[in-house]
């Protein structure tokens, strides 16, 4: 996972500050979009080819990473 997180940057003058692909303006969210509607790793390489299947990876890693690190805050109301 280290390896593949080299290729995550986040800028705040970049996307307003979201999760992007080193060099690029595409951010981690674009690509789990196009992969959740249905792209192939092939169509996103194809339709922008800056991108390679180690940066594709690297916005799974990263999501999936993040996703662990959710937590959920319940207050409770004093009565």
């Amino acid at each position: 996972m280290n390896e593949l997180r080299a290729y995550i940057v986040i800028d705040p003058e970049i996307r307003f500050g979201k999760p992007c692909i080193k060099g690029t303006r595409i951010t981690v969210g674009d690509i789990l979009q196009w992969l959740s509607g249905g792209m192939t790793e092939q169509e996103i390489i194809t339709d922008y080819p800056e991108l390679q299947k180690n940066h594709i990876r690297a916005a799974l890693a990263f999501a999936a990473e993040r996703d662990t690190m959710t937590k959920v805050v319940v207050h409770e109301t004093v009565a």
